[in-house]
């Protein structure tokens, strides 16, 4: 009989102004720069046994700024870094589109946290996403998830100046994403092993 998998909570990253520098497009791996507190971050979900998933918008592709073998570069540029830091990222799902080509991909449409959840047996509504843009936060509330917005990228002045015309507001607030694994990690979602 195949293995049932029951459904797991699982915390979803944004990439840029998150996870590294917002840079605009990372039109070459140069410009590709990891936070340095962020493998610490990520160790701290691994070892609390909660998947780490990366969805990102990557239109660079669509628009021709850069080809999407440039993207799996970065990624593989971005794991290999987080790994030497000891973190692990479980998964990473993109969107190559623009927005006119009105994707269910394209945050903030809940596509690829919906094909991350069919894949990896994860339950939604138990989870969470962090970004620095309110286009994560709206793809996650439409999934069911949780949604911490970092005040690193885009995100401070995201909430400062467009705060008010949010139909909905983020559930928390975190200086960067140190801060959000804290917090998710305070209310519960995960259990830290004793080493922590």
């Amino acid at each position: 009989m195949p293995e049932t998998r029951l459904p797991r909570r699982a915390v979803f990253l944004d990439r840029d102004g998150t996870i590294c520098e917002e840079m605009g497009y990372v039109n070459h791996i140069n410009r590709f720069r990891i936070f340095p507190y962020a493998a610490e971050a990520i160790r701290r979900l691994n070892r609390a046994e909660i998947p780490v998933i990366v969805v990102t918008n990557q239109s660079g592709i669509a628009r021709n700024i850069f080809p999407e073998s440039l993207v799996h570069e970065v990624h593989q540029k971005m794991i290999a870094e987080l790994a030497a830091g000891g973190a692990r990222i479980d998964a990473i799902y993109f969107c190559p589109h623009k927005s006119e080509d009105a994707c269910e991909c394209r945050k903030p449409h809940p596509g690829l946290l919906e094909r991350a959840a069919r894949e990896h047996a994860l339950d939604l509504t138990a989870s969470w996403v962090v970004g620095d843009r309110y286009a994560d936060l709206e793809m996650g509330h439409a999934a069911g998830t949780r949604g911490i917005l970092v005040m690193t990228g885009y995100g401070r002045g995201e909430y400062e100046y467009y705060r008010s015309t949010w139909p909905r507001q983020p559930d928390a607030l975190a200086e960067n994403l140190t801060d959000a694994v804290r917090n998710i990690l305070k209310r519960g979602g995960g259990a830290l092993r004793r080493d922590e």
